[in-house]
């Protein structure tokens, strides 16, 4: 399963969401916005925001920390 989480450094929902995708031992990339401006773009243009974090779940645009959402999109129960 390919996801993406677009983060920052200081961004408490990031590492939020970091720590649910290690709980549930799920692998993910990090693409950290303030520091790749190419992945910046990249994460405006798939969900229109420019707030982290964005998580995109195999083609599926999360915005920030909805834990039920990913929930359905990972078939967690």
């Amino acid at each position: 399963m390919s996801i993406t989480i677009y983060t920052t450094p200081t961004c408490s929902y990031c590492n939020a969401v970091k720590a649910f995708f290690s709980q549930h031992k799920i692998s993910y990339d990090e693409k950290d916005v303030t520091t790749d401006i190419a992945a910046q773009k990249e994460m405006i243009e798939k969900s229109g925001q420019m707030g982290v974090p964005v998580i995109d779940v195999q083609g599926s645009i999360v915005v920030g920390f909805d834990q039920p959402r990913l929930r359905e999109l990972l078939k967690l129960s």
